[in-house]
């Protein structure tokens, strides 16, 4: 399982380094092209974290290059919430992207929560 390097990026992204297995993950989902993993600071009782195994820095990037690879993500994330049981109360899917949009790690990733109420979609500024 290696991480498919795009756009020169070295190995201190921290999820090419859980592709590579450098880096522990709870995996709950994994296909040729994707990993699903557990985020390490939920912000509900089901959080998961769904990425490509290769490299994009955003959503903006993975659709452009590859909006195959980019329905691979969506078509993973959507297992894992069916896996979770979580389409029959409702889910939140959400791709941050850059600063403002709350992107921590610059490696595309759709977090899938569930489990509980949500509440508002975003909290006044």
């Amino acid at each position: 399982m290696t991480c498919l390097t795009i756009h020169g990026v070295t190995n201190d992204c921290l999820f090419c380094r859980i592709v590579a297995g450098e880096i522990p993950a709870d995996v709950v989902r994994e296909t040729d092209s994707t990993l699903a993993f557990r985020d390490i600071r939920p912000k509900a009782p089901v959080h998961v974290l769904v990425i490509p195994k290769a490299h994009y820095q955003d959503v903006d990037d993975l659709t452009a290059a590859d909006p195959g690879l980019a329905g691979d993500v969506l078509a993973a994330a959507a297992a894992v919430a069916q896996a979770e049981g979580l389409p029959t109360a409702g889910y939140r899917m959400i791709f941050n992207t850059g600063g403002y949009g709350g992107q921590e790690v610059f490696h595309v990733h759709a977090h899938v929560l569930g489990g509980a109420p949500l509440g508002p979609m975003v909290s006044p500024a």
